[in-house]
């Protein structure tokens, strides 16, 4: 829960002057819809049980690719930042590996 908390007080730092639509939803998204579509990828999952890390960082980023193309249809202000904004994209990769790699695989705090 602190990491989540972690993740959206600089996802609010770094992005919050973007106007979004509903903030609260696109934090929601961010801090936990995201994070959960990620980790469920049964790739990503084998990666981090049977690879190194800079490979599970290849499956995880083709995750989260994935998992905001499924979320384009409803929330598009959140997929253009993905696209269009090299910043936001640098952070949610970061924050959503982060946040993935080190839980599921236990590496870390």
């Amino acid at each position: 829960m602190e990491r989540l908390s972690h993740i959206l007080r600089e996802f609010n730092d770094r992005f919050g002057n973007i106007a979004w639509q509903d903030q609260d939803k696109i934090g929601k998204i961010v801090t936990e819809e995201l994070p959960a579509m990620v980790a469920e990828d049964r790739a990503y999952q084998n990666a981090k049980v049977n690879s190194d890390r800079q490979n599970a960082r290849i499956e995880h980023d083709r995750a989260l690719e994935q998992a905001m193309t499924v979320l384009l249809a409803d929330h598009t202000e959140l997929f253009k930042q993905f696209s269009d904004n090299g910043s936001f994209w640098r952070w949610l990769l970061e924050s959503s590996f982060r946040a993935t790699y080190d839980r599921v695989a236990g590496v870390g705090a």
